[in-house]
């Protein structure tokens, strides 16, 4: 492609990002399956609350950590990005599958582990790929579509887990939901097309990644000190800890303190949860777009004032009275659901525009390898250390009443997110300043170039 030729948007582009949207569905389902039947596969190998929260959480990020960079790192140097999604979506696939084949407690956590593995190479090297699929002034509407992905997936993990779990057993959850990814893998790889890095990149951008490129810590290192990264990253990590914690435990809180069956735990909260978090990530990329164009601090400011409104949703649900219920035929619906929506309406925009915001912050040779960056911190102190951490509050509190325990521990979970919000307000004004910094800089780079154009056509 030529500097200054424009990249066209085709129905092709269009379905990988349908395609890798789709995956993504899955990935989030493969990841948080265990959430559904938590219970079950506690109660058939006698493990505590504690076990359960490292297992679901802490094993996964190990793994998810060390391999995530040096995939991400491939995506930025070139090979396609189409292939490394692929790969790994057979690959977390399969594991599982393999995950509801099990017999021993210690063959579960090698599944869930492997499942880690695949998932490395998924989240990053996608949005990198939809960030150079769509125009900068499109990109935050076009990557809360690619983000529906935990919304949908929570959905349909809570909705038809919850189902499966109940009618064929939780061994069943893995093995069907695990199946349609190695298609999409398939379909991704056949129909799907990478459109290369920095297309949508200026003149002054492409010289920059043309560069020589250095040793893969002195990058991380750089990237570490773009200004505002850092506190993204942490607002990122605290929201995390609190969003995987609470979503995790949720339906255990629900069959606990409401006394409902695990399928009607898991269609509810599935329902309410997931049709509200897609409205609110939706609606939190397309008009971020619209006011950060005018003033570049909107891209920061929305995702902490949805932190700071969903902290009162949150712990409505959780408080509300159990008994307190609307009777829809066989099926106990707690009012409480209603706090649950709202919180996942406003918790769903901190995800969304963080990664817009990170995608804006660095160059094209730089965004796979700092997404990955921030999933790194998304990885650990949320899918790591969030359903650990609440698991671990849960037996503190319990004292042999587990629905108390958990409640307690699921307040004190929200109410680190104050931390989070002050995070990402921090972050506003160092944010500001470098995407000022950069325009600046790519316009002189730009007079120079056109002046030199100029010098040597005369």
């Amino acid at each position: 492609m030529q500097p200054n030729q424009t990249p066209l948007i085709t129905g092709r582009t269009h379905l990988t990002l349908l395609l890798l949207s789709i995956i993504y569905v899955f990935s989030y389902i493969d990841r948080n399956l265990i959430a559904i039947v938590l219970e079950p596969i506690k109660q058939e190998f006698g493990v505590s609350d504690t076990v359960m929260g490292a297992v679901s959480g802490l094993a996964f990020a190990i793994l998810y950590s060390a391999v995530s960079l040096p995939l991400s790192r491939m995506a930025d140097r070139g090979t396609n990005r189409r292939n490394i999604v692929a790969v790994c979506c057979g690959l977390w696939s399969l594991a599982t599958m393999a995950s509801g084949a099990v017999t021993q407690f210690w063959q579960f956590v090698i599944a869930r582990m492997t499942v880690a593995i695949g998932e490395a190479g998924g989240t990053s090297p996608s949005v990198s790929m939809v960030s150079d699929l769509y125009p900068p002034h499109r990109r935050s509407l076009a990557i809360s579509l690619f983000m529906l992905g935990p919304h949908v997936g929570l959905l349909a993990a809570m909705a038809l887990g919850g189902w499966i779990a109940q009618e064929y057993g939780w061994r069943s959850v893995f093995i069907y939901f695990g199946a349609p990814g190695i298609l999409l893998a398939l379909l991704l790889y056949i129909f799907g097309r990478d459109p290369g890095l920095g297309v949508y990149d200026t003149d002054a951008e492409r010289a920059i990644r043309e560069q020589p490129q250095g040793n893969f810590w002195h990058d991380v290192r750089d990237i570490m000190q773009v200004k505002g990264f850092f506190l993204i990253c942490m607002g990122t990590a605290i929201a995390g800890m609190v969003g995987y914690g609470y979503g995790i435990w949720a339906p255990t809180f629900m069959v606990r303190n409401f006394e409902i069956p695990l399928a009607h735990a898991g269609l509810i909260f599935g329902l309410s949860s997931g049709i509200f978090a897609a409205a609110g990530s939706i609606f939190s990329g397309y008009y971020c777009d619209r006011l950060s164009t005018k003033d570049s601090r909107w891209q920061l400011r929305m995702p902490a004032l949805g932190v700071i409104i969903s902290i009162p949703f949150g712990c409505a649900f959780v408080l509300w009275p159990a008994d307190a219920i609307w009777q829809i035929g066989s099926i106990k619906v707690p009012h409480a659901i209603m706090f649950a929506a709202g919180f996942s309406f406003f918790n769903s925009w901190w995800a969304t525009l963080s990664y817009a915001a990170v995608s804006h912050l660095v160059n094209s040779s730089q965004r796979a390898t700092s997404l990955a960056v921030l999933s790194l911190f998304l990885t650990l102190f949320g899918a790591g250390i969030g359903p650990l951490l609440t698991g671990t509050f849960s037996d503190m509190f319990s004292n042999g009443n587990d629905g108390d325990g958990l409640l307690y521990a699921l307040l004190l979970m929200l109410s680190f997110l104050v931390f989070s919000a002050w995070f990402y307000f921090k972050a506003i004004t160092p944010y500001q300043q470098h995407i000022a910094d950069v325009k600046a800089n790519n316009e002189n780079n730009n007079v120079a170039t056109s002046g030199n154009s100029a010098s040597a056509t005369t």
